[in-house]
């Protein structure tokens, strides 16, 4: 984690990571002015909040409350070696506490993370640089030893070479990619989550059976992310990019709105509009790019080769960004290999979603399969011994598709975990189902896998399949478990160069009748691609075209950003378009206009129904507010601070509505109760002093908007690369 420091005043300092600041000081006694915890008090009290932390996991896995939990930390001073320090941490239990859970507990503290990383003895590398944020350099790992060259399946390059050519493309990005997380919780199954230093919303994961392939799969993600757009996907670009000669790449083309509104000729072939406009009623105001939101440029599309006769045909980027997410994108050493691991990943989800909506039951793997990959059943044992039984199965449907399946099964919680992986080679497919199990989780994570269900109704919903794509946890059937296998087990074997693999992954989809979509990504000097195969690798429903598209932040995305310059008429007119919309009241506003705010603010945290209740505030429209206000209380998870202001707006409320009492009368105690400063803005906000309380001003601009900002600054580094390239 990237932590920049600033210099104030006296001794203060400020030290900025993520949205969060936190200011230091020394005491009066050192010069200082006492304003705040000195570093070295940060550090003692990081050692026992971590502490602290740990117990609370382990707690709350166990439905253990925390109540009558007591914890302390004292540092012994060595009088003379102040600089050696005993920790001591002792922790106050309850007396009808198991003795299991007492030493459960104690072992959870001993995995406290500070604990661990003083232990290890870090580090300390100081060094000067000409420019913070010129200096895109990050040491991802250490540097392996002699000339090592590291090859596994699937890779025409050594690991080494593959992470050093990755780690050049970035760093000539500017981007600083810093690793914020490893895990390796069983033998040969690894995982890391890394991110962009300046912009910790681009993020990538990567697993592997070593460090070194892990690596490299972050890094391939990060890429192909990148170049996709993917960590932008349904976000504002900003009215720069907007007004630019290309919002997207170079080579797309705009599509001006026709004046019925219908699709515009030459956008999309025959063959996708058949599956995403089958009754006529997709029209050309559905497909406006939310990124840019320029409905005046019309429909911005994106050329795409197909497959069966190498012909251009133009896919507009919302349908893309709407329905596909991530799915069939990578990048690779080559264009062949980052195919191959495009056509893999869509097989993986489709036949994955088949299974478990058809609730097909498949074979296990004979043991005397898995015993030829010893490292791979090394990692399974490994979970066995922590008490997690596992079962392996054979996913590809009698030989027809590259697919595997590792189960995790959770006998404290009765939840179930169902992992897939594919690759042409049997062995990599059945790797990646047991990597892609674990990737960024703990054994305290694996608590949270859902329980299965009989019912074929909640497999088989929408919803259900995307929560099996976003993380894997998705409910699976009982059906799943039974020992009546409909396919018989098949050691299948579809691996060869990769030139013959992806030739071989493109034939099973001709042979299905599917048409492909090819586009290649190379401005940014990487091989990469993206991979669409319309009526089966999308992950959302073709209907949320029409009923739930992201570009609805259109209808609302300008009012809300300047909503304290707007008058009477244009409120009244915004609340209202809120109501007829019908959208959840519980839905976020930061995802309803595609802007990212610190979630650690009122407009982080803002969602439809407290917008509306702030406007019919400042229009003075109480009845409708505190219909809201009391909806906010019942069903609201905000923060302590948030929830309080609006229990004080429902008494202050309460006694304004009633023709009996006056708000003067009541002030007082009203304060006493919810403090001074709270019932500033809520008085304020109903006399009109106070508008849209919480929510500091912004607009178009994104003045303010720190986060979004960091987001825009991020994808201006892509958007002039392209453009160099372009003018070459």
């Amino acid at each position: 984690m990237e932590i920049k420091v600033n210099f104030l005043d006296n001794l203060r300092l400020e030290a900025k990571f993520d949205d969060f600041t936190v200011t230091a000081d020394q005491p009066i006694r050192y010069k200082g002015d006492g304003s705040a915890p000195s570093p070295f008090d940060y550090f003692l009290a990081s050692s026992a909040l971590c502490a602290a932390y740990f117990v609370k996991v382990y707690c709350k896995a166990r439905d253990i409350p925390t109540d009558n939990i007591r914890l302390s930390q004292n540092n012994i001073v060595d009088p003379e070696n102040r600089y050696n320090q005993i920790f001591q941490i002792q922790v106050e239990l309850p007396e009808d506490l198991s003795e299991k859970d007492r030493q459960g507990i104690l072992r959870s503290i001993d995995r406290c993370t500070v604990k661990k990383v003083v232990q290890t003895e870090p580090e300390f590398k100081i060094e000067t640089v000409e420019n913070l944020d010129a200096d895109s350099h990050a040491m991802l790992m250490g540097a392996p030893e002699g000339d090592s060259s590291t090859y596994i399946l699937g890779k025409d390059l050594p690991l080494e070479q593959t992470i050093a050519n990755m780690t050049e493309l970035l760093e000539g990005l500017g981007m600083k990619i810093e690793v914020s997380s490893w895990r390796n919780i069983v033998p040969n199954v690894w995982s890391l989550h890394i991110r962009d230093a300046a912009s910790p919303m681009c993020f990538a994961n990567g697993k592997g059976a070593t460090k070194e392939s892990a690596l490299c799969s972050a890094l391939g993600e990060f890429i192909e992310r990148l170049n996709c757009n993917f960590f932008y996907n349904d976000q504002f670009f900003g009215e720069e990019i907007a007004d630019s000669e290309f919002v997207h790449y170079p080579n797309e083309k705009w599509f001006p709105l026709e004046e019925d509104d219908s699709l515009p000729a030459g956008l999309m072939d025959d063959y996708c509009l058949e599956i995403y406009n089958p009754g006529g009623e997709l029209a050309g105001s559905n497909l406006i790019d939310t990124n840019s939101g320029r409905i005046d440029r019309g429909i911005c599309a994106i050329p795409y080769t197909r497959k069966s006769d190498g012909e251009t045909v133009y896919v507009p980027s919302n349908l893309i960004e709407n329905l596909f997410l991530s799915n069939g994108m990578s990048a690779g050493n080559n264009l062949q290999e980052a195919e191959v691991q495009c056509l893999s990943e869509i097989f993986e989800r489709a036949v994955k979603r088949q299974i478990i909506e058809q609730e097909i039951v498949l074979p296990d793997v004979p043991q005397e399969v898995l015993e030829k990959y010893p490292s791979i059943l090394a990692g399974i044992k490994g979970l066995e011994e922590q008490g997690f039984p596992v079962v392996v199965k054979d996913a590809s449907l009698g030989g027809q598709f590259p697919v595997m399946c590792v189960t995790l099964m959770n006998p404290r919680t009765g939840g179930v975990f169902a992992s897939f992986g594919a690759h042409p080679s049997f062995e990599v497919a059945l790797e990646r189902s047991l990597t892609e199990l674990l990737q960024g989780r703990s054994f305290e994570g694996l608590n949270d896998v859902p329980k299965p269900t009989f019912s074929s109704l909640a497999v088989s919903e929408p919803e259900n399949f995307v929560e099996h794509f976003i993380d894997s946890t998705g409910v699976i059937s009982w059906r799943f478990f039974s020992n009546q296998a409909e396919y018989d087990f098949c050691e299948w074997d579809f691996s060869g160069t990769n030139e013959e693999e992806a030739e071989t992954l493109f034939g099973i989809l001709a042979e299905m009748g599917k048409e492909v979509y090819v586009a290649e990504f190379t401005e940014l000097g990487a091989s990469a691609c993206r991979i669409l195969v319309p009526d089966y690798s999308e992950v959302y429903p073709v209907e949320d075209l029409i009923w739930d598209n992201t570009n609805k932040a259109l209808d609302f995305r300008s009012d809300i950003l300047n909503i304290h310059s707007l008058d009477e008429d244009a409120l009244a007119a915004l609340v209202e378009r809120l109501e007829e919309s019908e959208l959840d009241n519980n839905t976020d506003i930061p995802t309803l206009i595609g802007i990212v705010f610190d979630e650690n603010t009122v407009w982080g945290q803002l969602t439809i129904l407290e917008l509306k209740l702030l406007i019919y505030l400042a229009l003075g429209e109480f009845d409708a507010a505190l219909e809201l206000v009391e909806e906010f209380l019942q069903y609201n998870d905000n923060t302590m601070a948030r929830c309080l202001f609006y229990q004080a707006m429902q008494a202050a409320l309460e006694v304004v509505l009633d023709d009996e009492l006056e708000l003067e009368h009541f002030i007082h105690n009203f304060t006493r109760m919810f403090g001074e400063e709270v019932m500033e803005q809520v008085v304020g906000s109903i006399t009109g002093e106070v508008t849209f309380s919480g929510l500091t001003p912004t607009s178009m601009k994104l003045e303010g908007i720190e986060p979004h900002l960091r987001l825009i600054e991020s994808y201006k580094k892509l958007h002039q690369a392209r453009a160099k390239k372009a003018k070459e």
